[in-house]
């Protein structure tokens, strides 16, 4: 048997596949080595699969994709889960990068990006990623990202960018006051998942001009900061992953074609192509 995850700062993707029929398959909590301790990780997978799949002693083999997985925190994930997963003897930890890539391009090359709570993206040869603008995070980038899609909205609506009437809808559906928020953004952790919270008030009201037109900026902002930075790379096909590049894909389209890319492929997660299902 085959455990295959797919893991971001918000979710995991988890499914398990015996002689190429998918046989377990469940969403848990995100993973991220380098925001989390080997405890906390060790924690989630145990309550997320082991817990809940009861035939783990036949996983002989694990392919794990996730974000944060760092060539020097790797190899602690695949010790851990070995140890998890003792029958287990091919384990391998990849980046979620090189994970959206496999499932978009399989063999062949392209510009591969990733765009949900976080964003990111690379150059890709059809086996191994060849170049990576670093995303630097939230604060300092993400572009095209849930998180930053977020403060951009809190910032149009408080001043004034976007119009009152916006803005007190998202308060009254919300519960939240300004005091709220700037305590959540900057005294509480996971501020990234809350601003990236706000998307889905926001897909709700695309029918604003000025809302719409944020999120095209968004994504053209992850255009030309990330994808152009690939060198003349026009004429690749470009495919997106992600709850972002799903769920936005009509203003996504619209941002490639502005910045002079043709958008191919769009999932809303890779987890079924790498599963081969």
């Amino acid at each position: 048997m085959k455990l295959i995850a797919d893991s971001g700062s918000t979710k995991t993707d988890w499914c398990v596949t015996d002689r190429g029929k998918v046989i377990f398959s469940v969403k848990g909590q995100g993973i991220n080595p380098v925001q989390q301790s080997l405890d906390t990780i060790s924690g989630i997978v145990t309550g997320d699969v082991v817990d809940k799949f009861g035939d783990c002693m036949r996983i002989t083999e694990i392919e794990f994709y996730g974000a944060g997985c760092r060539d020097d925190v790797s190899p602690a994930v695949g010790d851990l889960l070995r140890r998890l997963f003792p029958c287990a003897t091919a384990v391998s930890v990849s980046s979620d990068m090189l994970g959206a890539a496999r499932a978009l391009f399989g063999r062949s090359p392209g510009i591969a990006c990733i765009l949900g709570t976080g964003a990111n993206s690379c150059l890709y040869d059809g086996r191994r990623i060849t170049a990576n603008v670093p995303p630097l995070g939230y604060i300092l980038g993400d572009e095209g990202s849930g998180a930053v899609l977020g403060r951009m909205f809190i910032n149009g609506i408080f001043k004034g960018r976007l119009s009152a009437t916006l803005r007190d809808e998202f308060l009254a559906e919300t519960g939240l006051t300004l005091s709220d928020i700037i305590n959540k953004v900057y005294r509480q952790p996971q501020a990234n998942r809350f601003l990236a919270g706000a998307s889905l008030f926001i897909r709700r009201h695309l029918d604003d001009k000025d809302l719409r037109t944020l999120v095209t900026d968004n994504f053209r902002n992850f255009f030309r900061r990330n994808v152009c930075m690939y060198g003349d790379n026009r004429d690749m096909p470009v495919g997106a992953v992600g709850s972002m590049a799903y769920y936005y894909e009509e203003q996504l389209r619209e941002a490639a074609s502005l910045e002079g890319y043709m958008l191919g492929k769009v999932l809303k997660s890779p987890i079924g192509r790498l599963a081969g299902i």
